[in-house]
């Protein structure tokens, strides 16, 4: 079947009443689907330490590419300005990305001021970040004292041949379990393993991995290869269905499925029968999730975009040193999300088993974030 492109973004416009402040209901604000802003996912570096070849091949990503300029970065103060903003629109999630976030000078003060925000109830908020935990190590006291709540690591096989194969830079799998348990000894949790799935690669590792967290504090997560970006060679054929996964497992360690925890959640929850822990299945290839997304991203110098998958973004640090107010900076994030509509991972679900050249121009998961 031909290929649809998804529905670009639409121009925004800044819904205000007359002192300029967004309306906005109870329950926050949301889009033309009836999606309600809850997450705002920030991504405070491109850069990375790893080369992993399903986001940053280091065919693309070498010595010679240009990264976002430090001065164009989002400052701390631009950061934590957004933040409030988002939160007046409804959000109670904020989760630092990158790139590779730890790698972000002095990310412990910018956590420090995000820990300081609550929501109009006056609830903390849940503040998250993710990391490949090289770092943890060293950081994970720090982290915690300075205010965030927990840690989702990157960790795509247990074997340490495979897993230095797969961040192509030689970093052992020890490692990054070591600033797991570090991350665990500081108080950060629930802490999740994130495992991308690539088939040939490492899919392998699915059960031994399993076994390894199952009867641990850590709650494992199996993630389907997505097409993100346009530099990775994403090919259907190389994505394992979550379905097969939970198969493989459930056929040695016997699986039952558990309610979601609250709406939106992207991952589908399943515990083992002999009560020894969780996992879970985020499925954006086979079975998307877009309708009930509640999840906006900031890109590393300010771009707001409504979907992991977008091509384009609005830009808020163009108004923030434009002189703005807090409230209009509020107001411009409002009504971005009001007339939002995206749901590419439905469309690309219904109408083509693969994605031809539109690919080209989409951003990046290193500069976007996950």
């Amino acid at each position: 079947m031909k290929y649809v492109a998804p529905r670009p973004d639409p121009e925004p416009y800044d819904a205000q009443n007359g002192s300029g402040a967004p309306t906005v209901s109870a329950d926050g604000v949301h889009d033309a689907l009836n999606r309600p802003l809850r997450d705002l996912r920030i991504s405070v570096t491109d850069r990375c330490n790893f080369r992993c070849v399903y986001c940053m091949p280091k065919e693309v990503f070498g010595r010679d590419y240009a990264f976002v300029p430090r001065e164009d970065l989002l400052t701390f103060e631009e950061i934590t300005r957004l933040a409030r903003a988002a939160v007046a629109c409804g959000v109670e999630k904020i989760r630092l990305t990158g790139g590779e976030p730890l790698l972000r000078k002095g990310i412990d003060e910018l956590i420090g001021r995000l820990s300081a925000i609550s929501t109009p109830a006056g609830r903390p908020l849940d503040l998250a970040l993710t990391t490949n935990g090289s770092a943890l190590t060293h950081l994970a006291p720090a982290l915690k004292a300075a205010g965030l709540v927990r840690v989702t690591v990157s960790l795509d096989s247990l074997d340490d041949t495979t897993f230095r194969a797969m961040n192509d830079v030689r970093f052992p799998v020890r490692k990054v379990l070591d600033g797991i348990q570090a991350a665990h000894d500081a108080g950060l949790g629930p802490i999740k393993i994130n495992m991308v799935v690539k088939r040939g690669l490492n899919d392998h590792d699915v059960v031994k991995m399993a076994r390894h967290f199952k009867e641990t504090p850590f709650v494992l997560r199996f993630i389907e290869y997505m097409d993100v970006g346009s530099t990775n060679g994403w090919r259907l054929d190389e994505v394992v269905p979550s379905g097969e996964v939970i198969r493989r497992i459930n056929a040695e360690l016997p699986l039952e499925p558990v309610e979601p925890r609250y709406v939106g959640e992207t991952a589908t929850r399943w515990r083992y029968r002999d009560g020894g822990g969780e996992i879970g299945a985020i499925s954006s290839v086979t079975n998307a999730f877009c309708g009930d997304c509640t999840r906006a991203r900031v890109s590393v110098e300010g771009r707001l975009f409504t979907c992991l998958f977008a091509t384009k973004g609005h830009d808020l640090r163009a108004l923030m040193r434009g002189g703005c107010s807090d409230e209009e900076l509020a107001s411009k994030l409002s009504g971005v999300w009001r007339v939002r509509a995206d749901r590419y991972s439905e469309l690309r679900s219904t109408q083509t088993p693969d994605l031809p050249v539109s690919r080209a121009h989409r951003i990046e998961m290193s500069y976007i974030g996950g």
